[in-house]
């Protein structure tokens, strides 16, 4: 056998490609979340689409059994990291250890586009909403 892809192999691979008008967005407190994954079932790792638009209030979340590193794609905003505010923006990345609460907000008439990525196989069991909430514009003054 030479080169390429040994065709045992090539047999196991399964290789998914999504487009936009394939995501099917859920709506959690302060965003909208995709999973681009879902109909192709588990992998080691989850990826989510997630859109945030300016609210007055956010609550934060967490994620119990693995960290979260976010890409912004774009729109500018802030992100609560359990009390310490940071700005992001288009291109900002930013890694969030597990179990830290954490929010990202956009800004005043701005509407944020993230890829999250979690090196966890079920985003399902690796999400606490927190029952406490931010207040947008008070973030925004840190």
């Amino acid at each position: 056998y030479h080169g390429g892809v040994h065709p045992e192999a090539a047999e196991t691979r399964i290789v998914t490609v999504v487009g936009p008008e394939d995501l099917d967005f859920r709506d959690f407190p302060g965003r909208s979340t995709a999973d681009p994954f879902k109909s192709a079932g588990q992998g080691a790792s989850t990826v989510r689409q997630v859109v945030i638009e300016h609210v007055p209030t956010r609550s934060p979340h967490l994620h119990p059994q693995s960290e979260e590193i976010v890409y912004v794609v774009a729109g500018s905003g802030r992100v609560w990291l359990d009390g310490v505010v940071h700005p992001v923006g288009p291109g900002s990345w930013y890694r969030i250890p597990a179990g830290t609460p954490h929010a990202t907000m956009a800004d005043p008439n701005e509407r944020m586009s993230l890829v999250c990525f979690f090196p966890h196989d079920d985003f399902a069991s690796n999400i606490e909403e927190l029952d406490m909430h931010l207040e947008a514009d008070e973030e925004q003054k840190q």
